[in-house]
């Protein structure tokens, strides 16, 4: 029989978290900085001159998150496409609104038909915020869900044993150790060990870019 598996202490390697990993983080959405991030749409105030159309946010969508740094202000709006999160650089940028598209940014292309959408719904167009390759599907949701629970299994001392029967539910995960070793389970919980590593080192960041 398997020993139980171990917590980890917030403090274990001499450094405690910002957080306590034991602790729920919340539902406020997450501040991705806008380099990274396509689906952070920029804006600041037209040079004088310009007449553009004021913003409010409120009629792209509802507000989930509405914060204020040293960088600017950040609005976090949800329609029925996912998050847009639109980086405000000046106070003035809401009645004054111009969006920047950085040349030779990642993923440019997205950038520009992220500005795009956000013009034509600005203008009254019924058309989701975000394109398709930065919306996060049910089943992509549940993928991530079950990485994240195989990496929580793996970082507490469990193998591959362990993912199967816990994550995968897989009967196989009780085989003896002959017939365990060929085993689709023991394959596939592998696997998930392999990618739960891959996407919490920053392998999550291609998921912003629409990978």
């Amino acid at each position: 029989m398997r020993s139980p598996l171990a917590r980890i202490s917030p403090d274990d390697g001499g450094c405690g978290f910002a957080h306590d990993p034991s602790n729920p983080v919340g539902d406020e959405p997450t501040t991705w900085l806008p380099e990274l991030s396509p689906g952070t749409l920029l804006l600041d105030a037209a040079p004088s001159g310009f007449a553009p159309v004021a913003l409010d946010p409120s009629q792209l969508g509802s507000i989930v998150a509405d914060r204020t740094d040293d960088e600017g202000r950040e609005v976090v709006i949800v329609d029925g496409s996912g998050e847009l999160h639109i980086r405000l650089n000046s106070d003035l940028a809401v009645r004054r609104p111009m969006i920047l598209l950085p040349l030779g940014a990642a993923s440019v292309d997205l950038r520009l038909d992220v500005a795009s959408r956000f013009i034509r719904k600005v203008g009254g167009q019924t058309i989701g915020l975000l394109p398709r390759a930065l919306r996060l599907t049910a089943q992509r949701k549940r993928r991530l869900v079950q990485l994240l629970h195989a990496f929580d299994v793996h970082d507490m001392g469990g193998g591959p044993r362990d993912v199967a029967e816990i994550i995968l539910h897989s009967d196989q995960a009780q085989l003896p150790s002959v017939e365990w070793k060929d085993s689709h389970a023991r394959r596939s919980a592998n696997r998930l060990i392999h990618d739960s590593i891959a996407l919490v080192e920053r392998g999550y960041l291609k998921f912003l870019r629409g990978g």
